[in-house]
């Protein structure tokens, strides 16, 4: 017998998504990003969501404040496990260098671990910083990207990678959209019309 479909509300848009979409936000305003990240944090929370965030540039304090206004109370959140804030570079760069196959097995985990605690769905938003060119592994970071959406097919965590435009060169830019089935445009998730499927992508890296 099938199974329901579990759709989810990004916050930052009005239209529904089945979990486990991989979505990135190339993003030039920086209230844009923090936006679409509080949104996404609080839309996923206010549905008894497990959600994270990995950033270097949300303030606690903000946090607190956007939550409590949507009837929140974020010490509980965090207490109870359903909400986790991290730093990108605590994060992606633990040890000083970026390791894929560490981070796939922490989003694997991330998922098993909401399921057995009987959350519905569980959701990631993490901003990506500029200079992981020139971390150990950083060369992989495209690697890593395609081989999320892989990963999302079993364990579907809903998952919004930032990248900031003025950050990135444009052949960057233009790698990112090659990793990420949907992106944000306008406030809108549209199909990325520059993707490429992992498999044919992961062959190409080889």
């Amino acid at each position: 017998m099938a199974h329901e479909t579990h759709m989810v509300s990004l916050g930052f848009t009005p239209q529904p998504f089945p979990e486990g979409v991989h979505i990135c936000q190339i993003y030039s305003d920086d209230d844009e990003r923090l936006n679409s990240l509080l949104e996404f944090l609080t839309s996923g929370l206010a549905a008894g969501e497990k959600a994270a965030c990995f950033t270097e540039k949300l303030d606690d304090t903000h946090l607190d404040a956007y939550l409590a206004d949507h009837g929140l109370c974020c010490e509980q959140l965090k207490a109870s496990g359903a909400l986790t804030k991290s730093g990108t570079r605590d994060v992606y760069f633990q040890g000083g260098c970026f390791d894929p196959d560490r981070m796939l097995g922490l989003l694997q985990k991330y998922h098993e671990d909401s399921v057995a605690d009987g959350y519905p769905a569980a959701r990631v938003i993490g901003e990506m910083t500029s200079n992981i060119d020139s971390i150990p592994g950083g060369s992989r970071l495209m690697e890593y990207e395609s081989r999320v959406s892989l990963l999302l097919k079993d364990h579907p965590v809903t998952a919004v990678c930032q990248y900031d435009a003025n950050a990135f060169d444009g052949a960057t830019i233009m790698k990112i959209l090659k990793v990420h089935p949907l992106m944000v445009v306008r406030g809108a998730v549209v199909h990325n019309p520059y993707y490429v499927q992992p498999e044919e992508f992961l062959a190409h890296q080889c």
